[in-house]
Formats: structure tokens, C-alpha cells, sequence
């Protein structure tokens, strides 16, 4: 197998008191759709923070093209952060632009494209999100389920190696959920993306997930197929993907 195009190696971060990750090694290869699973308040969306450059290890190493993210400086971390895209539980559109203005704010930050261009890849974008001639409608005029939607084409319309998403099915129904599952599969061929997906929806993550990662004590307990995982006998496993709690994971 090819090197990995991300490679996280023994990964530890405090914050505050609580030891967040606690040895975190974790390979994802070009092209693949990896999903991390875990308790709330596990450390996931602090490792996506690890992964973009945003916080740094208190130990451990993120390396991404082989190059040692946690040794740069911020003014190359931001270069390498064009690579790679986000998308936000909440979506965090600009209430201030209109969908189009939205989309493409990436590509006006980088000057790289004329008016005509630009205009060209949103309408690309949003035909591809199946948002097709919603450009001058304003956040606060459309759904949240159409709102995940113009967030994905505002994070995919650079094109970056890598994206990154923060829960994109939190917060919606089924049917919306599996539109964005399909969205995502879509943009990851559409722009020969590799994702990591950060998700408590088990639906989601064995349609979406080339393979599984279950974040459990600041560390990943394992790397499994969405098959395996179903399958799984393992007591830790097994209760997560099936929602059984225990007497003492209860609040009162």
C-alpha cells in the first residue's frame, strides 16, 4: 500500500484537566472515505482540530504528504490548509452573503479565478449539492438541510485533497441525512477527495465509510470495515454501535 496521505502518530492533548487524547495513531490513504466514531465528548472533533493545524499536540506527531505538521510555522500551516476542507456541525454560513456570495469565498480569498470563472465553479458546485440556480437567496430564506448543502459546496469548491466534516448529519431527519450522505460519496468522486467523517450516526457511517475508526479513552480502540464493525463481538463496540447503555453511564 502507498504511504498514507495522513498519518497521526501517538497524539496527546490536556485540555484543562482532562487528558482528551491520550495516544492517538491513525492512518488515512488517498482516495479513502475513513469515518471515526466515538462517545460525545470523546476527543473527535479535538483530533479534526489536530488535523487542520488549529491545535497542536502536547505530544506526537500529524504528518500530512509526509510533511510534520506539528513543526511548521503558522505561515505554512496556512498554505497546507488550502489542501483541505471543512465542514462545521452547524454549517456556519455568512448570514451577511447570499448562497453564491457563500460558496465562493474561498475562491475570491485566492484570487487565482476572474468574475466569470468564479460564477462558473459555484454554479458547478450547487448543481452538484442539487442546489441548481440558488445563488441570490440569503441564508436565513432557506431550510437546514439546504443550508448543509450549500456548506458542502462552499467547503468542496476549492477542490482540497482532504475534507474534513464535523457531523454533517446532526440535527436532521432520515431522509435529509441520507441526501447528505449521498452528497458527500458525490463530491468525494465529483473532486477525487479523500474525507474523514466524524460521526454519531451509525446509518451514515456504514453507508459512507470505506473503513471505521472508534475513538474510546483518548485513543483508537480500532480501524474496522463498516462489515466488521456491524458484526463486531466486542463488548466496547457493540455497545456503542447498538446504543446500550450501562447502569452507571446514566445521569440522574
Amino acid at each position: 500500500m502507498s504511504a498514507p496521505l495522513l498519518d497521526l502518530q501517538d497524539i496527546h492533548k490536556r485540555l484543562q484537566k482532562q487528558h482528551v487524547l491520550n495516544g492517538v495513531n491513525l492512518q488515512v490513504h488517498e482516495g479513502e472515505n475513513m469515518v471515526i466514531i466515538g462517545r460525545s465528548g470523546g476527543g473527535k472533533s479535538v483530533l479534526l482540530r489536530h488535523i487542520m493545524g488549529l491545535l497542536r499536540p502536547d505530544k506526537g506527531h500529524v504528518f500530512f504528504r509526509g510533511r510534520d505538521l506539528t513543526l511548521i510555522s503558522e505561515e505554512d500551516l496556512t498554505t497546507v490548509r488550502r489542501e483541505m476542507g471543512m465542514l462545521f456541525q452547524n454549517g456556519a454560513l455568512f448570514d451577511s452573503l447570499s448562497v453564491g456570495e457563500n460558496v465562493a469565498f474561498s475562491l475570491r480569498e485566492e484570487g487565482k479565478l476572474n468574475e466569470a470563472e468564479i460564477i462558473k465553479e459555484v454554479a458547478r458546485a450547487l448543481k452538484i449539492v442539487d442546489l441548481p440556480g440558488q445563488e441570490s437567496k440569503m441564508p436565513s430564506e432557506i431550510s437546514g438541510g439546504m443550508k448543509k448543502r450549500v456548506a458542502l459546496a462552499r467547503a468542496a469548491i476549492s477542490r482540497p485533497s482532504l475534507m474534513l466534516y464535523d457531523e454533517p448529519t446532526a440535527g436532521l431527519d432520515p431522509i435529509v441525512s441520507d441526501s447528505i450522505n449521498k452528497l458527500i460519496l458525490r463530491l468525494g468522486e465529483e473532486y477525487n477527495m479523500t474525507a474523514i467523517i466524524v460521526t454519531h450516526d451509525m446509518v451514515s457511517a456504514y453507508e459512507i465509510a470505506d473503513r471505521i475508526a472508534m475513538l474510546h479513552e483518548g485513543k483508537i480502540y480500532c480501524v474496522e470495515t463498516p462489515d466488521a464493525i456491524q458484526k463486531s463481538e466486542d463488548p466496547v463496540v457493540m455497545r456503542f454501535v447498538r446504543g446500550i447503555s450501562m447502569v452507571s453511564d446514566a445521569i440522574f
